[in-house]
Formats: structure tokens, C-alpha cells, sequence
């Protein structure tokens, strides 16, 4: 496989599809949307992750060469579903495809750390770790609920 991870591909302007103001709210929170993606072989794979958006479009973070970015960079098909805080039984889900930036990425985790656990820097940053926004361009918005 021909893997570079320094590959940074440019950023369309925004997402495929609007995202409600509802679900921009909760977003907003610190909600812990799950990211599906799929293995070579089609099994699936499934990650909690911290969550922002930028530009109207959802964005989570993580380091090069973790499974999750490895898979997306082979097939960028995502699906990221999580739950109303306030209401265990509100589901959304947002599909789409991933684009991945590394500009900004280590200032990202480090806002990212600030909401989720009121820390000014990502604690567990490893020495030489790069660290990769992946941006999600929406296609499909679904969910259910009270």
C-alpha cells in the first residue's frame, strides 16, 4: 500500500449538505459521536471522538496512522452518530466523505482538550506525533428521537 501521511488535500468551502441549527447546537456540546469506518476487508470499525465544527462542517482529530484515518484515507465513507446529552433516546446520525488537513491540527486537539475535559492542551500529545483534522462533508443528515 502507498501510504503517505503528509498528504494534505485541499478543503472545499462547505459542506455538501447545511447542517440544522439543532444539531449545530449540540455539537456545540460535548456530545461523543461515534466514527464509523470500514477495515480493507469490510468489517466495520467503530471510534468514540471529540468533536467542533469549522465552516458549518464537522471536524474531529487524530493522529496519523491511527486505524481510523488509515481507513478513511482508503475508503473516506463515514458515518458519525451520537446522542442528545439531555435525551438518551434522540439519535442522529451524519454521513459523508472525509477530507483531512493537518494545518491547525495540534491548536485544534488543544481546543478540543478545552471542551471536553477543561484542559488548555491535549494532555497525551506524543513526542513526533502529527496530528490530522479530519473534516466531514455531509451528505445526509437522519436521526430520531423524542
Amino acid at each position: 500500500m502507498d501510504y503517505r501521511p503528509d498528504t494534505t488535500m485541499a478543503l472545499p468551502e462547505a459542506s455538501m449538505t447545511p447542517l440544522p441549527a439543532d444539531i449545530l447546537e449540540l455539537l456545540e456540546q460535548p456530545v461523543y459521536p461515534f466514527v464509523a469506518t470500514t477495515y480493507p476487508d469490510g468489517r466495520p470499525q467503530n471510534t468514540p471522538v471529540w468533536i467542533d465544527v469549522v465552516d458549518g462542517r464537522p471536524v474531529f482529530n487524530t493522529a496519523v496512522g491511527r486505524v481510523k484515518e488509515r481507513n478513511l484515507r482508503r475508503d473516506p465513507r463515514v458515518s458519525l452518530s451520537f446522542l442528545a446529552p439531555d435525551d438518551p433516546y434522540k439519535y442522529y446520525e451524519l454521513r459523508g466523505t472525509v477530507e483531512f488537513s493537518t494545518e491547525g491540527a495540534v491548536e485544534q486537539i488543544n481546543k478540543l482538550a478545552k471542551k471536553y475535559i477543561g484542559q488548555d492542551t491535549y494532555p497525551w500529545l506524543q513526542p513526533g506525533e502529527q496530528r490530522i483534522n479530519v473534516f466531514v462533508n455531509v451528505e445526509k443528515v437522519s436521526g430520531m428521537g423524542s
